[in-house]
């Protein structure tokens, strides 16, 4: 393929900086552009890895019309800037939460526009209502919830959550903003001539993941095994049986990488992406795995009342994706688990302060 210019907003944030880095080792010609606000902390530990892998980075933020200014054409923008945490905004402080995942997405499609990029952009599974995912049908087995064969609601089965599932009814403020960017995209599509592809992430995972309570869950999992830290399982009686699918960064990269080189085959398609049933976990499985990649054992406290917002299990229904251009997930849990340890083992010193 030619030379070609890329622009990735939260360029460096986990997924951001994963992509942009991936890219540039796969295609030295291509010019990659990182642009992030250095919001979260951690981020900025990823300037040094940008610049040593040749990748150009602007502190900019998508909110600041001025920040997305840029002489040279773009060929492709992928937005992966967010205020990734579905508790944002929950405490009444809506206004960096709309104004980076809504706002700040219309601003990043009127760049889009101006230069006809194509438009990657990452959305989310908290798209999908939060009372819909709690009635999901589920039996509880000795370590994990598992999707029931019968169920009332439409897009679910036990290979997991589809894109027929409901969107009606309330998802969070963070999910909101997504959903309401997803049609944004669309309207910019018919009027503007921006050509999208949707994917909406499940957890994604992996090394230089800065790992919270709120978001990045498994990091936090190994880091508190690896610092030797106990954990803790909220709600659904604390027995820590809830469930989500992982998918590691690299299958994530490989997915955006197609796209990006295929785009006649997914343009103006939305798709469920993440690690599926077989790469699946609860909270107490995910300790057990962590114990045994670390080496350390940790007390898991229990409190069992439910926090708001929280769901039992989410599994991606990968169905469509891999029918459409055979795209599925090759890393298992225990890999993303590895891939982190060692991650935390050679850089301990500088990340201790943010993980531990």
């Amino acid at each position: 393929m030619q030379q070609q210019t890329i622009l990735i907003t939260g360029g460096c944030g986990f997924i951001g900086s994963n992509l942009a880095i991936q890219l540039k080792e796969k295609y030295p010609h291509y010019q990659i552009i990182s642009l992030d606000n250095l919001k979260r902390r951690g981020s900025e530990l990823n300037i040094v890895r940008l610049k040593d892998a040749g990748v150009q980075f602007i502190h900019g933020d998508i909110r600041n019309k001025e920040d997305l200014v840029f002489e040279h054409k773009i060929d492709y923008i992928i937005d992966a800037a967010a205020e990734p945490s579905v508790m944002a905004g929950m405490d009444a402080t809506l206004n960096y939460v709309i104004n980076t995942n809504l706002s700040g997405t219309i601003n990043t499609l009127e760049l889009a526009a101006k230069h006809q990029a194509k438009f990657i952009f990452l959305s989310t599974s908290r798209v999908y209502p939060i009372e819909h995912l709690e009635n999901i049908s589920y039996t509880e087995g000795d370590n994990r919830f598992e999707i029931s064969k019968l169920q009332s609601l439409a897009g679910i089965t036990e290979k997991g959550i589809s894109e027929d599932f409901p969107l009606n009814k309330a998802r969070s403020i963070y999910g909101a903003t997504k959903l309401a960017s997803e049609l944004m995209i669309e309207e910019f599509r018919e009027f503007f001539g921006v050509d999208y592809v949707i994917n909406r992430c499940g957890v994604v995972a992996g090394p230089y993941q800065m790992g919270k309570v709120d978001q990045g869950v498994i990091t936090l999992w190994v880091a508190r095994h690896y610092w030797k830290n106990d954990v803790a399982y909220f709600g659904y009686g604390g027995k820590g049986k809830q469930v989500r699918d992982v998918m590691h960064i690299l299958d994530l990269f490989d997915l955006v990488d197609y796209e990006i080189h295929n785009f006649d085959k997914v343009g103006g398609h939305t798709f469920n992406v993440g690690g599926g049933s077989l790469t699946s976990v609860s909270l107490k499985e995910l300790t057990d795995i962590c114990a045994d990649v670390t080496g350390n054992k940790v007390n898991a406290a229990s409190q069992p009342e439910n926090r708001k917002g929280d769901i039992p299990l989410y599994i991606t229904d990968c169905s469509r994706i891999h029918k459409h251009i055979g795209w599925q997930p090759r890393r298992t849990v225990t890999n993303i688990i590895e891939d982190i340890f060692h991650w935390i083992n050679k850089n301990e010193a500088q990340l201790k302060k943010i993980l531990n």
